[in-house]
């Protein structure tokens, strides 16, 4: 809240250098703060009583959005992206997973490999085990694994990182 929409009796106002100045109404602090050529906002309301501050807040604004477009531009965005493996996969098809996901670790993504066992194929849990034993040698020269195979079900996952990220 800044100037007139700050309704308390009293407020403790800070000036402009940061220097306390001490308790007075909010119409003297108000009436301060404009003979100054500044604004007058509310910085702790839930504070006893309220603290104010002098300043320009058209300023502040702009510094408080700068920093934060800062913030947001050195923030990483980690996507995870999923590979369905079979217990049945080929070697050409198994490659162009390994290809795709060296791809995506090389973004800076993690990858998620998921093998699904359809029917019968539950009794060759073991194979589906080598498979992704493979599939994780493939990709250790750009990730790491982060979660080991799980089998949950029908569904064996497990999660790769990019290296650069650890």
């Amino acid at each position: 809240m800044i100037n007139e929409e700050i309704k308390f009796k009293e407020v403790r106002v800070v000036g402009v250098d940061g220097e306390a100045i001490g308790i007075m109404s909010s119409d003297a602090a108000l009436k301060m703060a404009y003979d100054q050529g500044y604004d007058l906002v509310l910085m702790a309301a839930q504070a006893q009583p309220p603290v104010c501050r002098i300043m320009d807040y058209g300023k502040y604004r702009f510094d408080r959005d700068k920093k934060e477009k800062e913030a947001k531009k050195k923030q990483q965005t980690v996507e995870l992206k999923e590979i369905q493996l079979s217990c049945r996969i080929d070697t050409h098809d198994f490659e162009t997973k390994a290809r795709h996901a060296h791809k995506f670790l090389e973004a800076g993504n993690k990858v998620r490999v998921v093998m699904r066992f359809k029917g019968r194929e539950m009794s060759h849990v073991s194979i589906g085990q080598e498979i992704m034993t493979k599939f994780e040698e493939s990709c250790s020269d750009v990730g790491s694994v982060d979660k080991k195979p799980v089998l949950d079900g029908r569904i064996m996952s497990m999660v790769i990182s990019p290296l650069k990220l650890k």
